[in-house]
């Protein structure tokens, strides 16, 4: 048959087509049926795309790596041109190489012509825009109109997701779907049953379908920006009072779809003045050198396997002696629940290493506040203390005794209720201060 559907994703990306009346995924690398969304432009003309191009990246090739292309679309970036040797390239155009090659490989595994597509799309490809939500749909119709296909239709992911689920049941169900991705992160709910399968029109089957820009790459992001960008100049003062090294270039450097105007040659002669004015310049000289040797994608790499690598395990490291001998980051679950923004603020006063180092990442993160104790060093008695906080909250809870408060005197419940109005009186007018001032 012609006809496929497509889900280029943030991350992967699939071709799916019919085969004796069933889906089937067609393979598209060295028999895998996954292939990453990534390109590689050699110096030497050569264009790898998915594993292959972030191999040739990461031994080495000269060239430049582009991954997370979906993302640009919605943005400014699209209408955009980067860079590629002695030549300026539209994103446009990016998408389209990549989603042409995709699909000459689907049909070189299928063996047959693919003319028809059902795209997959995000509920939103941007939050709030519809304007240029519709522009990014267009954009993509557009691509694939001229990578070879002629009848192009789109389909939400999680409404594609629900249909897939409904091939699973025997008796109709109404089901939440999911949908979380690289850059967005979909949620449908929709009535399903066996059937339902035949139905040509399901619209009045979609209960409620939404959306959100966000993904497994704006959590990389936040970790970078969290932990590795200070550790290049983030944050960090200019010699002239009040004022930072401009945050611009972390967030671009920080961010999967923004990292290639980093390698723009006007931004090195930029960086190199900030270094001039920067109070602390060997952080900056860090940041030139991975620009200069175009390796934020680097950086972008090993955030994201740390990222992953705490889903199994307690913490993971970051090294960064490429960049600087002995230059590491540990990072635990903690910090990238505050980076990531699950978490706003957190406060500790136990610790498996104690003292605590001074370069411990805790000691300098704004979000935690630390607080010292005394004579809980041993596993004894960490315990020991762990069981009496517990009784202090309990007491409080089932009796309304208030125990070792930082901020009460020792009250039984009897009293705490007399003086209890008394303290919400004063609670609610230091509260209101601050506004009336």
């Amino acid at each position: 048959m012609s006809i496929c559907g497509l889900d280029f994703g943030t991350s992967n990306t699939t071709l799916g087509t019919i085969e004796d009346h069933a889906p089937v995924l067609a393979a598209l690398e060295n028999g895998q049926t996954t292939i990453p969304s990534a390109i590689f432009f050699e110096v030497d003309g050569a264009v790898p795309i998915g594993r292959k191009a972030v191999e040739a990246y990461v031994e080495g090739a000269p060239g430049r790596l582009m991954r997370s292309l979906k993302s640009v679309l919605g943005t400014a970036l699209i209408d955009e041109t980067t860079r590629l040797g002695r030549e300026r390239t539209s994103f446009r155009d990016v998408i389209a190489y990549y989603l042409g090659a995709v699909k000459r490989r689907a049909e070189a595994s299928t063996g047959c012509e693919l003319r028809q597509v059902v795209h997959g799309r995000p509920v939103h490809f941007v939050d709030n825009a519809p304007d240029a939500d519709r522009k990014a749909e267009q954009v993509l119709r557009e691509i694939a109109g001229e990578v070879g296909f002629d009848e192009i239709t789109f389909q939400f992911e999680p409404i594609a997701a629900a249909l897939d689920y409904e091939r699973q049941i025997s008796t109709e169900e109404i089901a939440l779907i999911a949908d979380i991705g690289g850059g967005t992160s979909d949620f449908s709910i929709v009535r399903l049953g066996p059937q339902r399968q035949g139905h040509a029109d399901r619209a009045a089957d979609i209960l409620a379908n939404d959306g959100v820009r966000i993904g497994g790459t704006d959590f990389d992001r936040q970790l970078s920006l969290g932990l590795i960008m200070p550790l290049f100049g983030f944050g960090s003062p200019m010699k002239r009072a009040g004022l930072d090294v401009p945050s611009r270039y972390f967030h671009d450097l920080a961010t999967w779809s923004s990292i290639n105007r980093m390698y723009e040659p006007r931004l090195l002669a930029e960086l190199r003045q900030v270094r001039q004015e920067a109070s602390e310049p060997l952080l900056l000289d860090r940041l030139l050198r991975v620009v200069n040797e175009q390796r934020g994608h680097t950086l972008a790499m090993e955030v994201e396997e740390a990222k992953i690598g705490l889903s199994d395990a307690r913490k993971a490291n970051i090294p960064l002696q490429w960049v600087a001998p002995d230059l590491a980051v540990t990072i635990g679950r903690p910090l990238a629940a505050l980076n990531s923004g699950k978490v706003a603020a957190a406060a500790l006063d136990v610790f498996a290493e104690e003292p605590l180092p001074a370069e411990h990442p805790f000691r300098k993160h704004t979000a935690i506040t630390l607080t010292p104790h005394l004579g809980a060093s041993t596993q004894e008695a960490q315990e020991k203390c762990g069981i009496e906080v517990a009784e202090v909250i309990a007491g409080y809870l089932l009796t309304g005794e208030v125990r070792n408060a930082v901020n009460l005197p020792y009250l039984d419940a009897k009293t705490y209720e007399q003086v209890r109005p008394y303290f919400e009186q004063l609670g609610f007018k230091l509260g209101i201060a601050p506004e009336q001032s």
